[in-house]
């Protein structure tokens, strides 16, 4: 059983059934906390754990579902055409409206985090947790932090993104799908945009531009940002 574990297959096959079996409870219960991204981790969490099971093993087929990330998000790039003539007469505050969320997020994070007297590495870490993990994974390498650190809190901040994002939206009375999508492609990237498409196609669409969009602003400004509050203020 030892040597299934270390084939690729494993990692693949219980990527799939860990997610299918999220879905399905989720479909069943409907309760905002059982996100399917959620339990998928948690399940193979515990499975790893209860059969003593190296992380490596297991990614050697994980690492090929990370692989689809980034295609996924090229894959986006259809949905855009479809509604490109709406978007295009709301790009300049579309645009504005990113670069905003976006610095704001990172500015923020820095600042409570500073304030907390907290270590810089984990500011180097955790500074652009709003960009989807490919993305976010590159710039705390380029800003020195954790890699692994960074994963984790991106993924956190996408499932409560997915799971809290609409709901917050819409007790403070944000009922555009254009806004709805466009927040939650800024704040939480892939798994948020993954629930904008569930309020419409129009709200998915801004939400995969917006991740893309705040992935570049992010990816340019963050170095700096951190390196601006890091240095001149510690």
């Amino acid at each position: 059983m030892q040597e299934f574990f270390q084939l690729p297959v494993f990692g693949v096959f219980i990527s799939i059934i860990a997610f299918a079996g999220g879905r399905q409870i989720r479909q069943k219960f409907d309760y905002v906390l059982l996100n399917p991204v959620l339990l998928a981790i948690l399940f193979i969490i515990s499975f790893l754990l209860i059969f003593n099971i190296d992380f490596e093993d297991y990614n050697r087929g994980g690492k090929f579902i990370s692989f689809f990330l980034g295609p996924s998000v090229v894959a986006l790039g259809v949905f855009f055409y479809e509604k490109y003539e709406e978007v295009k007469q709301n790009l300049k505050v579309f645009l504005l409206s990113v670069a905003v969320g976006g610095i704001s997020g990172i500015v923020t994070v820095i600042i409570f985090l500073m304030l907390l007297k907290v270590p810089g590495f984990i500011i180097e870490s955790l500074a652009a947790k709003s960009v989807t993990t490919p993305i976010a994974i590159e710039i705390t390498k380029l800003a020195g932090g954790i890699p692994e650190i960074t994963a984790g809190i991106v993924i956190a901040v996408g499932i409560f993104g997915n799971a809290f994002g609409p709901f917050i939206l819409k007790k403070l009375g944000v009922k555009s799908k254009i806004a709805i999508g466009t927040a939650l492609g800024t704040a939480a990237h892939g798994i948020g945009t993954a629930r904008a498409f569930e309020e419409s196609k129009l709200a998915g669409v801004y939400s995969g531009l917006a991740m893309c969009v705040n992935g570049i602003i992010t990816a340019l400004l963050t170095p700096y940002l951190l390196a601006l509050f890091l240095g001149n203020f510690t």
